[in-house]
């Protein structure tokens, strides 16, 4: 097996790329393509538009179809504004635990997936090991969102996928999608003594909030028999209505950004038509009563699917067979696996560390996590073999 010490070193190396989101991960990406191809895997680099975010695509083993695709996100959250009791880009080892932005989710996972790479080169693999690293997971997985663009119709793509977001190794086998928003409202500004003279954007944005409360109560009659969820219907949250300048303004514009994680399709479609006849037959017509160019206009920034839970599951079979456990999970919170099932391919989620631990101040990763996760990449190989 990798000794953990390399694996250790090598993600103290990972966190010292501050990758997050807002900045570029090329740096980093690179990095990563010169430890795979000195290990023999065959890389391609897809940049986005601006060239400042990319997502690394290798293979090691035999170019046929099949195998296993093992996946992280290379982008992290900020540290603004948190009390880190030391520098998050540095990463400290203290009493078992590795310290360092990122650390649990998801560097700890790459690093194993990495370090093993010369084990997966030195086997006599028949069938392939793929890694994928991805930008931008935390503002919407718009990295896996392309790449699967470009992935898309290969002859020679990987039929299982190992996602290692921090689950402690517990094999999870579905969680909800996530779907974001932000909905514009264009009204027409006036004095605040005279209200019928003007469209007040904000008004009509609460009144928006509002119909998304009445879907947020409705979807509880829609939850699917026998759905193993926590929550077990399909939820809506609003995250924050901004707009207006002052007390005694009708303010001309408002956004409302909200959020629902649906636990099946048929619900996303739902919403989505009943806020579309809502606003069409109800809101609009009120508006521009008023005024002919008020407009309501909804921008997507994402619409993440989720990991539908299969009774066929070969990822999940074999990870459990890697891991020992005895049975697979649901999870509350978002990942890129549903855009890999949707590439035709069966999913896990399964990897080192604690959510709990993500995207708070001196997050941190056990070692003793971490030498799971090489264990069952170690396995992983033999099996592959």
């Amino acid at each position: 097996m990798t000794d953990l010490p390399t694996t250790t070193a090598l993600l103290a190396e990972l966190i010292g790329f501050p990758t997050v989101s807002t900045d570029s991960n090329v740096a980093l990406i690179n990095h990563l393509a010169a430890r795979l191809e000195q290990a023999g895997a065959r890389v391609e680099i897809f940049h986005d538009a601006t060239g400042a975010k990319a997502n690394l695509w290798a293979r090691i083993g035999p170019d046929v179809a099949g195998g296993v695709l093992l996946s992280g996100h290379s982008d992290v959250v900020p540290v603004t504004d948190q009390a880190w009791s030391s520098d998050p880009f540095d990463m400290l080892e203290e009493e078992g635990r590795l310290y360092g932005r990122g650390t649990c989710d998801m560097k700890g996972f790459i690093a194993a997936a990495v370090a093993m790479a010369p084990l997966f080169a030195e086997r006599a693999l028949t069938r392939p090991v793929h890694f994928c690293f991805s930008y931008d997971e935390e503002t919407g997985c718009l990295g896996a969102q392309a790449l699967a663009d470009q992935l898309r119709g290969r002859a020679v793509m990987p039929s299982m996928a190992i996602v290692g977001e921090p689950t402690r190794m517990r094999v999870i086998e579905g969680h909800k999608g996530c779907y974001e928003y932000s909905t514009h409202f264009t009204g027409l500004e006036g004095h605040g003594s005279g209200p019928d003279q003007g469209v007040n954007a904000v008004e009509y944005a609460a009144r928006y909030v509002g119909r998304l409360l009445d879907l947020k109560d409705r979807l509880r009659a829609r939850v699917p028999e026998g759905s193993r969820f926590e929550p077990a219907w399909t939820t809506i949250n609003t995250g924050a209505l901004q707009g207006g300048v002052a007390r005694n303004v009708i303010p001309g514009r408002a956004r409302v950004d909200w959020e629902m994680r649906p636990v099946q399709k048929s619900d996303a479609e739902f919403v989505k038509a009943d806020l579309a006849g809502y606003c069409a037959h109800t809101l609009l017509p009120a508006m521009r009563a008023v005024h002919l160019e008020a407009g309501i206009e909804t921008e997507t920034i994402a619409e993440v699917d989720g990991l539908e839970p299969a009774s066929e599951n070969e990822a999940r079979d074999v990870a459990m067979e890697l891991t020992g456990a005895n049975g697979a999970g649901l999870v509350p919170f978002g990942t890129e696996a549903g855009l890999f099932q949707g590439l035709g391919m069966s999913v896990v989620v399964c990897g080192p560390g604690s959510i709990d631990q993500a995207h708070k101040p001196d997050e941190y990763l056990e070692v003793s996590q971490l030498g799971a996760c090489l264990d069952m990449l170690e396995r992983l190989s033999r099996k592959l073999t």
